[in-house]
């Protein structure tokens, strides 16, 4: 698929490469697993260019991209996972701005956070509300020039070190009981508070709010009231397979670092490279990766085109890489053997970082019943 991109889009790869490589694998050799974005990390970021593609360039960045925004985040999340994480999270925590956001709220808030000036957040998931939405139980209740905001709010990664975010809540009335809408908050906001900070498998900065009396002046409603479910879709839409271009990324390094190792490492005379048991494992990540990184691109460059299968191919996209990738860097730890399962090594951390992403941004399962819509729906309008 890579054949396919433009000199402009493989330019930004080489330069994406390029940073992970020289500047943020040293970072995240002295920084080791953390769960908050530290000063280091911070300007890391601002400076690699790798915001751009999340952005308009009118608001500071290079251009909207879903391309762009898979080859960094395949470029960095084997490398580093909270700068991958960060990149994320400025979409997440962005792109509900650039669809719905008024000229007055763009302008304040969208070419810092393309600067990597602010870091952003996306406040969708409650206790009793993951992926289904419509249970969502915080509310925001109209007060003179605010609403006022009561709820809580749980898996929010970047929750921590985040300055802002953009908070779903429900929004019910007589003739829409079902509203939901979007506010763009501050943690300077009183009442937006951290209640504790959740502790992974892997490091990550993941937190549980809880939002006490929350006053959001009517100028931070981001869109109409209502809109904010399909806002909230919408937004995942052009995340969703980004989420396989990370995983991809993992995966890729999983089979670097397992071929190295089993071109080293000698057993019964020989490297274990030449055992057909190993050598098959080593092919077998090979295809499931370039199988993931075909299914990402094809599923990147409809969201770019505005085809109308894009979410389709999405959905897909993100349940193959996800899975696939899992699989690869299962296989990974099984080739390294005892020292795979050694905390430090790289194939540890990956085989606890991976697993997240078959949860969030939509499970598996629910990437299926995404999936299985999208059929049922293509054959009735082919038997109408």
């Amino acid at each position: 698929m890579h054949g396919l991109l433009s000199t402009e889009d493989l330019a930004f790869k080489a330069q994406c490469q390029a940073y992970a490589q020289e500047q943020l694998a040293p970072l995240a050799k002295k920084l080791g697993e953390i769960n908050e974005v530290p000063a280091a990390l911070r300007n890391s970021l601002m400076h690699s260019g790798l915001y751009g593609p999340l952005y308009p360039k009118e608001y500071g960045g290079q251009g909207l991209s879903a391309v762009r925004i898979c080859l960094a985040r395949e470029a960095i999340a084997g490398v580093f996972g909270p700068a991958d994480t960060t990149l994320a999270m400025q979409g997440l925590g962005g792109y509900p701005i650039v669809l719905a956001g008024t000229e007055a709220q763009k302008k304040k808030y969208l070419p810092a956070l393309a600067a990597g000036q602010r870091l952003t957040t996306f406040c969708l998931t409650e206790p009793e509300a993951g992926s289904d939405v419509a249970a969502m139980q915080t509310t925001a209740q109209p007060d003179g020039d605010c609403f006022v905001i009561n709820g809580r709010k749980r898996f929010i990664s970047n929750g921590f070190s985040a300055d802002m975010g953009v908070l779903f809540a429900r929004t019910a009335s007589a003739d829409n009981p079902k509203s939901i809408s979007a506010f763009i908050v501050e943690k300077t906001m009183p009442g937006w508070n951290v209640d504790w900070r959740i502790d992974l498998m892997a490091a990550h900065d993941i937190v549980e709010f809880e939002i006490h009396h929350l006053r959001v002046p009517k100028a931070n409603l981001l869109g109409a009231v209502g809109g904010g479910f399909k806002l909230a879709m919408q937004t995942l839409d052009l995340m969703r397979m980004s989420v396989g271009a990370a995983a991809l990324g993992m995966a890729q390094v999983a089979l670097q670092e397992s071929l190295a190792y089993a071109q080293k490492r000698a057993q019964f005379g020989r490297p274990i490279a030449e055992f057909q048991s190993t050598a098959f494992k080593l092919a077998d990540m090979a295809v499931e990766i370039e199988a993931a990184r075909s299914l990402v691109y094809l599923a990147a460059m409809k969201k770019d085109q505005n085809d109308p299968s894009a979410s389709y191919h999405s959905s897909i996209a993100k349940l193959f890489a996800t899975e696939a990738a899992f699989r690869c860097i299962d296989q990974a730890v099984q080739i390294h053997g005892g020292v795979g399962v050694v905390k430090g090594a790289v194939v540890e951390r990956l085989y606890r970082e991976i697993r997240p992403l078959r949860v969030y941004e939509g499970t598996t399962e629910i990437q299926k019943v995404i999936i299985a819509n999208h059929l049922h729906k293509g054959a009735k309008k082919r038997t109408s």
